[in-house]
């Protein structure tokens, strides 16, 4: 079902049996770390869907509508995935966000819901993912925290090394105070980029 779903939004862009790939690849990526099991086959459909779009808007066969940032965090449960929920929150649709770790976590820190929810926003769908080739090759500005090497580098992308405080282990003080912190980068970002 996954595979027919995404061959329908995919037809004429990729074929089936790269359509099956990328939901065998997805499924593979995310089953070492998958908690609950039940929700895995909607996490696979969700990363697939990603991983085709980024693969086609890097290869040019889908439009880029709108900037593309990619956040890159070592667990992908905290720092990337709170900075890509304030892009999303401040730019009102104007820039289309995805969020990696280079080692994801099963889960995203409790701790980050909690003060992203604070500010009114919810993390509902949002899980941590690997790192892909797709998604940086997509991306239009790459920004990284803590996780070194592990982000490939392509000409004529951008990349920024943001140094931000992990909220792994830390207070609920603290955590807010990384929000701020990232608050005050992502805002400075969008308004780089004219947003």
């Amino acid at each position: 079902m996954i595979v027919d779903d995404l061959a329908y939004q995919y037809d004429g862009v990729f074929s089936r049996e790269s359509i099956e790939a990328a939901v065998a690849a997805a499924r593979q990526d995310l089953e070492p770390s998958a908690r609950i099991t039940e929700f895995l086959p909607v996490l696979t459909q969700r990363f697939a869907e990603e991983q085709l779009r980024a693969a086609a808007q890097a290869e040019g066969r889908l439009a880029k509508g709108v900037p593309e940032l990619l956040f890159v965090c070592v667990h992908n449960a905290g720092r990337s995935q709170m900075a890509a929920a304030l892009a999303e929150s401040l730019s009102g649709g104007r820039v289309h966000v995805r969020t990696a770790g280079s080692d994801p976590a099963d889960q995203i820190n409790p701790q980050v819901i909690e003060v992203l929810a604070e500010r009114g926003i919810e993390l509902t769908e949002a899980y941590p993912k690997p790192l892909t080739d797709n998604v940086v090759r997509a991306a239009d500005v790459i920004i990284t925290m803590g996780c070194g090497d592990a982000c490939p580098v392509y000409p004529g992308k951008r990349y920024e090394d943001w140094t931000v405080a992990d909220p792994a282990g830390a207070s609920l003080e603290q955590v807010r105070s990384i929000r701020e912190d990232l608050q005050a980068r992502v805002s400075n970002l969008l308004r780089e980029l004219g947003i």
